[in-house]
Order: structure tokens, then C-alpha cells, then sequence
């Protein structure tokens, strides 16, 4: 993607079900867990830059040691750092040689593992906005540590029913408002069950133990989401050894994880699995949308059902752009993606294959242009056979060879540099440098005779396109250059966990504002206006999308046009075509996550409504805020 969006956040969760010894003497380290938890953690490093946080739990610790240990990072490389913390702190332990002695009493020596990176698509960038987040108490069940992929579009009303519960949350913000929810129902349960059993048991530590015992996770999870909008996948560790990691019921965000009589693992993205544990990829499994894979503190494990599942509608996004393409399934998508734009791309081109060079964006969009590349040649395949059949009777030898030679031209143009960074405050030097983020590969087009189409995963705003890319193209001088997007065209703001939230972000709906005014059509961006502020304050169920209406009256070829001709520098000398993927194309290549609400409008959920129409709201009345 030529401009990087903040997105979904990454999480791991690892349970060792046997005794440490057991790993020291298999694997010859006790820290078999910290490692792996390391290697899944780096393996996800694309889904979080901003922060990254790990919790370890040991289970039956001595009264009067730590059990919950945490350390995080908001550094540059949180990461590295993370971890260069937690083995500095056990290194100089390592006198200790006996397993139970170095559980007792080296920090992150457990058998309950919580990992977690973060892109912040909301919130500050601080330690304190980092994952994992903690709830601390004295009894064991009532400590609970949570970190997760997700956002919600009604936190306010979550947070307004702890406040009436006579709760003061310290924070509005999704993470600490999630955390006080469950941790509410958390405290509800053990209250329940301690009077439960105090009518028969006198002695506090029976009772605390027969709580973590029979401590009802399902339940309480099913209480605390019972009013979540969003998409999600949270993962939590209660201080009594239990686990779970919690899926949103339209499957939105990912989640994925493998078991066997060692281990029971959990992350965001499958091939990660399949490397750090080297398994096949039959043998991981996705947590079904609307359920919880809950991990008891005896080392007993199962999925069970916490929010009915709704219609599926995975985040296509993920498979688009965000997750690894190493995922058997997704690369396959991917190049599907990219095949079945070929008939536009031809008719941009006029089928003259001949005269054109073909290249990707590096590096997200490589395999679309895989799949785009197999496209092309099954139709220079067929060019082929049937020139053949056509001159078969006075075909030359040299003829024939001049046939079997025509094949795609592919080069690799753009070629992206290391990170500038600029202290250049004034404007224009600043986008004199911009326009350097990316460049060509000079001689490989010939000027005023080859077509050039470039393949890019998505484009959201067009910014790097105008400042950088179409005017590093325009120096080779093609005839015409063609911009291909293996996504759909992007107009409607997203809430469930990538950084879009804003209307005039999007170079779909610029374009369609230029539309309407030029088609003197102008009154329905006010009438659009005034439908959404009608709506503010109905039920989020009883919300319709109206910003549907400013797309309603054009084509999608029109605003890909329109599009063209915004994002087209005014001192270029070459025409530019854009090709944009369809939303049927998207759901035919990725058919099982394809919800598509930034796409169509179309939002999973309720408040998906609500937050479309405030973001028109914000985008009417200039300000420049997040629409939940």
C-alpha cells in the first residue's frame, strides 16, 4: 500500500500444559514458552508498531510471590525492547537451577503466556495506552489482565451502564472501559459464588480455592459482551489460571490457534502458527465468530458459545492487505485479486500487450501482480494458439518463432527508498522531498510508445500517488500509465479497528463531491446532511447509512475517472488511467471474508450506521474528529 494505514493490533496467548521440568529436560530450557511467545510475537510485528506488551501467569504460586508479571514497550522497537527486559531480569537469576526454586522466584518464569502488539488507531501513543492492561486484587480469581484487536463503536453506552452500576472508570477509552466491563462481571461471579459456598465452608482459603476452581468463565463473558458493537478479539488471563481468548460474533477481526498434549496456542494470523510450531496448515484452527476458546487452569480446553453468531462478514481487509500473505489461503485470494482485473486492464490498454510494461507497488501488492501476471498470460496463451491455427498453412519457421516469443513484459519500476525523514517545515520543500519516497527504474519503458501498468493493493487517500509515484512514472515517459487497485474504491469509514475514520480521507468521496458539483447536484450533499442529523439521536438499530446517497448518482467507472483526473499532477505530461477492483470481485476472490463496509456501506453491525453518518456530520460542520 503506497500509504500505510494503522490498523488491526496483533495477540498471542500461549499455555504450557505440562510442568516446566518437562520442557527442561525436552528442550533443554525452561523458558521453551518465553521463546516461542518471542518468535509468534515477531512473526506478527506487521500488525502493531506502536507498542508491544507481554504478562506471564504462574499457576499455584506460593503466598507472598508475584505471580502476574508484565512488561511493555512504546519504544521504536518495542519488541526487542520487551523482550531484552524480561531475559536481562532472568539472566541475572540464572544461579538458580532448580525448576522450583526458579518459578518461585525468577519474574516471567510461568506456564500462562499473554503477548500483544499495538497499532494505535485511536489514543495516545503512550506506556500507559500499551497492552497488556491490569486489574490487581488480593484474591487470586479477581485479578484479571486483558489485551485485544479490537474497538467498539458504543462505548459511550457501556461506560454510561458502569457508571450507573456506581463504577468511576478512570478512562473512557475502549481498552480501560472492555477491562472494567469484564473485570465488573468478574467481581459479580466471585461475590456470588462466595456466598455461595461461605454457607457451608468457614475457612476464607477453601473458599477462595473452590472459586478458582469452579470460577464460570463462560458466564461471565457472556454477561460483559452482551452490549458490545464492534469488532473484536480479546484475549484475558484471570489470576486463577484460567484463560480465554473471545471472538466478535461476525468473525470481524481474526483469530486462530492449535493444540496438542504440549501446548495450546493462540494468534491473530494462522501461518505464524504453522511456523513457530511447525504444523500443517489443517492442523490450525479458527476460533468460530461469537465464541471463546477458553483455557481452564487445569490445562482443560474448548470452544464455547458466548454471543450468537451473526453473519459472517471477516474483515476483507485482512486479506487485502494486513495479514501476512504467507497464509496458504490469503496468497491464494490475493493473486486471485489480481487475475480477475484483467479484462478492465486490457481495456485500459486497448489489448496492446505488446507495448506494455507490467510492475507492482513493492511490496504488499507483489502477489496480486502474481496473479494479475498468470491472467496475462493465459491470454497471450490464447493469442498465440490462435495466431498459430489461423497461419498454420503458411506459417514460416521465423513466424513461428516470432509467435512463441510474445510473452508479458515485466519490470520492476518502483522502487522504494529507505524512510526519509525531513525537518523541512516550509511546504513546498517538504513535498519536493515526499515526492522522493519512491523511485523508477529508468530505460526499461520506451518513451511515447510503452503503456505502463502499475498494480498497488488499495488506495486510500491518493496522496503518495499525486506527490510521488505519478510524477516518478511521468519521467519515463510512457504513453499512458495505468494505476491498478487489487481493492474496490474506499468511501466509507471504518470502526472496527483500521485507522480510516474520516470522510474527506478518501479520494473516492472527494471525487464524488466534485460530481455532484459539476453535475449541479450540490443540494444533496446538504439533503444527506440533514438526514444524518435527523438520526442522531434514534436507536443505533434504526440508523440507515444516508452518505449512500452522495455515491448513488454515478458510476463506479465515472468516480474512477474523476479519481484519475484529481490525483493527476497539473506539470504532467502523461494521461493516467485508475482500475479499480469491484466489490463483487473482492466477494468472488474472498469468499469467506468479505465483509466490505468500507467498500459498499454496508456495516456488520448497528453502530457501524451511526458512525458513517457522524463522520458526515463531521466532515458538513469542519471539524475534525473521530465520528465514536
Amino acid at each position: 500500500m503506497t500509504e500505510p494505514l494503522k490498523h488491526e493490533c496483533g495477540i498471542v496467548m500461549i499455555r504450557l500444559l505440562k510442568p516446566l521440568e518437562y520442557y527442561q529436560k525436552k528442550y533443554g530450557t525452561w523458558q521453551y514458552g518465553l521463546n516461542k511467545l518471542y518468535l509468534l510475537m515477531e512473526k506478527q510485528h506487521n500488525r502493531g508498531q506502536d507498542g508491544a506488551g507481554v504478562a506471564t501467569l504462574k499457576l499455584n504460586p506460593s503466598y507472598g510471590h508475584p505471580y502476574i508479571d508484565r512488561a511493555r514497550s512504546d519504544s521504536k522497537s518495542p519488541i526487542k525492547d520487551v523482550f531484552d527486559e524480561i531475559y536481562t531480569k532472568i539472566q541475572k537469576t540464572e544461579k538458580f537451577q532448580d525448576i522450583d526454586i526458579v518459578k518461585e522466584n525468577i519474574r516471567y518464569a510461568g506456564e500462562l503466556y499473554l503477548g500483544h502488539l499495538r497499532y494505535a488507531t485511536h489514543g495516545k501513543t503512550t506506556i500507559e495506552n500499551v497492552h497488556p492492561v491490569m486489574r490487581f486484587n488480593n484474591w487470586k480469581a479477581r485479578n484479571l489482565v486483558l489485551a485485544g484487536n479490537f474497538n467498539l463503536t458504543n462505548v459511550d453506552e457501556i461506560f454510561d451502564r458502569l457508571v450507573c452500576e456506581g463504577q468511576h472508570p478512570r478512562d473512557m477509552s475502549d481498552t480501560v472501559t472492555v477491562l472494567e466491563q469484564i473485570g465488573y462481571y468478574l467481581d459479580t461471579e466471585y461475590d456470588k459464588m462466595h456466598r455461595q459456598y461461605a454457607e457451608t465452608e468457614s475457612d476464607g482459603r477453601k473458599i477462595a480455592k473452590l472459586i478458582e476452581e469452579n470460577l464460570d468463565v463462560v458466564s461471565i463473558l457472556r454477561k460483559s459482551t452482551e452490549n458490545f458493537d464492534g469488532g473484536y478479539t480479546i484475549e484475558g488471563m484471570i489470576g486463577n489460571g484460567d484463560a480465554f481468548i473471545l471472538r466478535d460474533p461476525n468473525g470481524i477481526r481474526p483469530a486462530f490457534y492449535y493444540a496438542d498434549e504440549e501446548v495450546v496456542v493462540a494468534a491473530s494470523e494462522r501461518p505464524v502458527i504453522q511456523t513457530a510450531f511447525k504444523r500443517n496448515v489443517e492442523e490450525i484452527k479458527e476460533i468460530t465468530p461469537g465464541n471463546a476458546l477458553i483455557i481452564k487452569r487445569d490445562g482443560q480446553y474448548f470452544e464455547a458459545e458466548i454471543r450468537k453468531p451473526a453473519k459472517r462478514t471477516a474483515c476483507s481487509f485482512e486479506r487485502i492487505y494486513f495479514s501476512r500473505g504467507t497464509d496458504k489461503f490469503i496468497y491464494e485470494e490475493r493473486k486471485k485479486l489480481g487475475h480477475q482485473l484483467i479484462p478492465a486492464i486490457l481495456k485500459a490498454i486497448d489489448y496492446d500487450l505488446k507495448n506494455t510494461v507490467l510492475s507492482y507497488i513493492p511490496n504488499t501488492a507483489e502477489i496480486a501482480f502474481y496473479g494479475m501476471l498468470e491472467g496475462i498470460e493465459e491470454y497471450m496463451i490464447k493469442e498465440k494458439r490462435d495466431a498459430i491455427i489461423n497461419a498454420r498453412q503458411t506459417l514460416s519457421s521465423d513466424e513461428l518463432m516470432e509467435i512463441v516469443k510474445y510473452r508479458p513484459r515485466v519490470e520492476k519500476i518502483a522502487v522504494k527508498d529507505v524512510k526519509l525523514r525531513t525537518f523541512i517545515t516550509e511546504d513546498k520543500s517538504r513535498n519536493d522531498m515526499v515526492e522522493h519516497v519512491y523511485d523508477v527504474t529508468y530505460g526499461v519503458v520506451r518513451q511515447g510508445e510503452d503503456n505502463l501498468v502499475i498494480i498497488d493493493d488499495s488506495i486510500v487517500r491518493g496522496t503518495t500517488l499525486k506527490t510521488s509515484i505519478l510524477r516518478m512514472l511521468d519521467r519515463l515517459n510512457p504513453k499512458k500509465i495505468v494505476i491498478v487497485s487489487s481493492a474496490p474504491q474506499i468511501r466509507y469509514p471504518d470502526c472496527y479497528g483500521i485507522d480510516m475514520t474520516r470522510m474527506t480521507e478518501f479520494c473516492a468521496f472527494r471525487a464524488a463531491l466534485e460530481l455532484l458539483h459539476e453535475t449541479g447536484q450540490w443540494h444533496i450533499v446538504s439533503d444527506v446532511y440533514r438526514k444524518c442529523k435527523e438520526q442522531q439521536n434514534f436507536p443505533k438499530d434504526k440508523i440507515v447509512n444516508h452518505v449512500k446517497e452522495i455515491y448513488a448518482q454515478f458510476t463506479d467507472v465515472q468516480i474512477s475517472k474523476k479519481i484519475a483526473k484529481m490525483l493527476r499532477p497539473d506539470d504532467m505530461k502523461t494521461d493516467v488511467e485508475i482500475v479499480f477492483q469491484t466489490i463483487e470481485g473482492v466477494q468472488n476472490a474472498c469468499p469467506d471474508n468479505n465483509g466490505d463496509w468500507y467498500f459498499s456501506g454496508n456495516y456488520p453491525t448497528p453502530g457501524g450506521n451511526r458512525v458513517v453518518n457522524n463522520a458526515y456530520i463531521n466532515y458538513f460542520e469542519k471539524r475534525d474528529i473521530r465520528p465514536y
